[in-house]
């Protein structure tokens, strides 16, 4: 994550948010499946992970290390603990963050035992002394512990046993390359199909030991935002109402009720999305807009709007980004249950509107990844 830029993790407060506070991974760890067969959706990853682990169970060595790539809330530390637990071994948990000095990942490195896994979430925050220190370890299995200081300091290697690192990163293009060319793996999570969300909580409520009919899993996952997290965290919200409006079976009544009261609309916007949305078409005509001027006009930092926000509606077509500012598309519009204006762009439209100059075109085809080529 860039300095500066907001962890979703640490926004509180926001229903679908896909990051996890201290308590809510608590209660997530109530859900996580134990197995590779009990890990629901991901199946070119689970396919690929699971010929990793049975080829090294069977040579009786430790796997390649693995790289676990994607958005928050997708199942990346459930993986490491399903590795470690197919394994046969204990997990080590840090994270890239708390980790800020060479020293920090030595001290953790030579504790290790043979065959541990070492889980690093956000490895892509690693202090660049660590990320050094790491190079070594993964791929000579020691580590060079520095004695004194200045011209007298002397290096002195410590060999490390076997171990796999697992590393989990919502931003892979920040990892340096001589990182990223040391995992034997690499696996991309992708966002979640309506059908396995549903399996997902129907999964949960057996757990949960509440009641859930099809219907109303089906309405709680097509809200989630294609995220497992976040469908738990609505599943927990409606056995709440289930529990205190309703008779304690989660039916479509108490889904869509409970969801009204959370202000999670059909297809997973809430009060935020919504107030972004009503500032374009409303207020601006649909835009151009500034990331800033949009900020102030939904009360919130430019960094919130840009970081929580406007992923999801980017992804679901509702807002384009262009060199002017964002624009609002036909789409979003629909939503607001308003005529869109002629001329309005429609979803997957090309991202820059009428009247921008080539040279801007160009600068924005080419920040994009697109040919700017006519």
């Amino acid at each position: 994550m860039a300095e500066g830029a907001i962890d979703p993790a640490e926004l509180g407060g926001r229903l679908v948010g896909s990051g996890a506070d201290e308590v809510e991974r608590a209660a997530e760890a109530a859900l996580r499946p134990k197995k590779l067969e009990e890990f629901v959706g991901q199946q070119v990853v689970r396919d690929q992970l699971s010929l990793v682990l049975h080829a090294s169970i069977a040579r009786d060595a430790a796997p390649d290390h693995v790289l676990l790539s994607g958005p928050p809330g997708l199942g990346k530390t459930t993986l490491a603990m399903i590795i470690a637990a197919e394994l046969g071994t204990s997990l080590r948990v840090t994270s890239g963050p708390a980790i800020q000095h060479a020293g920090d990942l030595a001290a953790v490195l030579s504790s290790l035992e043979e065959g541990e896994v070492l889980f690093i979430d956000e490895i892509h925050r690693l202090a660049r002394p660590a990320e050094e220190l790491l190079y070594v370890a993964m791929e000579d299995f020691r580590v060079d512990v520095v004695v004194g200081k200045g011209a007298g300091a002397s290096a002195i290697p410590l060999a490390l046993p076997p171990f796999t690192v697992v590393g989990a990163t919502t931003r892979s293009g920040l990892l340096p390359a001589p990182l990223r060319d040391r995992f034997g793996f690499t696996g991309h999570l992708d966002f979640y199909a309506a059908a396995d969300l549903e399996r997902v909580i129907l999964r949960s409520a057996g757990l949960l030991g509440v009641e859930v009919r099809h219907e109303a899993a089906h309405e709680i996952a097509g809200r989630s935002r294609g995220t497992p997290r976040i469908a738990n965290r609505l599943l927990r919200r409606v056995r709440d109402w289930a529990q205190v409006r309703g008779d304690g079976v989660l039916d479509l009544h108490a889904a869509r009720s409970a969801l009204q009261v959370y202000e999670v609309d059909p297809i997973g916007l809430d009060r935020l999305d919504r107030a972004v949305l009503d500032a374009l078409c409303r207020r601006f005509g649909g835009g151009p807009v500034g990331l800033t001027t949009l900020a102030m006009m939904v009360g919130e930092e430019p960094e919130t709007v840009e970081t929580v926000a406007e992923p999801y509606l980017v992804r679901e077509g509702l807002v384009a980004r262009t060199p002017r500012g964002r624009v609002a598309t036909a789409e979003a519009w629909d939503h607001l249950g308003l005529e869109a204006p002629p001329g309005t762009w429609a979803a997957g439209a090309a991202a820059v509107e009428p009247g921008t100059s080539q040279a801007a075109r160009t600068l924005f085809d080419e920040a994009e990844g697109r040919d700017p080529r006519p």
